[in-house]
This record gives C-alpha cells, structure tokens and sequence, in this order.
C-alpha cells in the first residue's frame, strides 16, 4: 500500500522487502522539508554528498529503468499529508511514543 504507485517498476518486489526491514519516523514543525534536505535525492547517484543517500547509499546498478531507487538507505515522506498516511500504514494506534529532548527548551519556543 505504501508504494502502490510503483507497482509496476521492476524493483517493487525488494523495495518492499527493503522497506520492512526497520522503521523510525521523524515528527515536528517543518520536519518533511528539514528531512529530505538531510536524506537526499531519491535516486542515490543524484544525492548531494553530505546528505544521507549521497554519502551512505548503495546504487545498485540492477534496474534496467536506471531509477536506482532499490536500496536508497531511508525513505523521506514528500509531504506532511503522505507522512500521516504513511505513518498509520505502519504503526497502529499507541505504537508511536511521545518524548520531549532535554534541551527542547532552549531550541524551541
């Protein structure tokens, strides 16, 4: 359901299985456009170095598309929206906790 949209692309069958290889999601002001400057390109040979995908992620080489996009190292939410929906594909109801950093007080107003 996550990635229905890419069904049809070659590499479906282990971005799936990659993707449940683990989870963390990433709440707050701003979060979606903070993280995808952080994460990088979606395909890893056009991620900037310096972001997650441009030093870390391995490009394959196995798409005969050239999309790459098989083992991108993190997934990033494209908008708030998609982040919720996205969210409650994977987590039910009272999975996710709440925590508060210990110096939030003084980053955030």
């Amino acid at each position: 359901e996550h990635y229905k949209d890419l069904k049809s692309k070659s590499f479906y069958p282990t971005l799936i299985d990659y993707i449940t290889s683990g989870p963390v999601v990433w709440e707050g002001v701003g979060v979606v456009a903070s993280a995808r400057k952080l994460i990088g390109s979606t395909n890893p040979l056009q991620a900037e170095p310096g972001t997650i995908r441009g030093d870390l992620a391995v490009q394959t080489g196995r798409y005969s598309d050239n999309e790459n996009v098989g083992r991108n190292v993190v997934h990033g939410s494209d908008s708030p929206e998609n982040g919720k929906r996205e969210t409650a594909l994977w987590f039910k109801e009272g999975e996710l906790c709440e925590w508060t950093p210990a110096q939030a007080p003084w980053l955030m107003e």
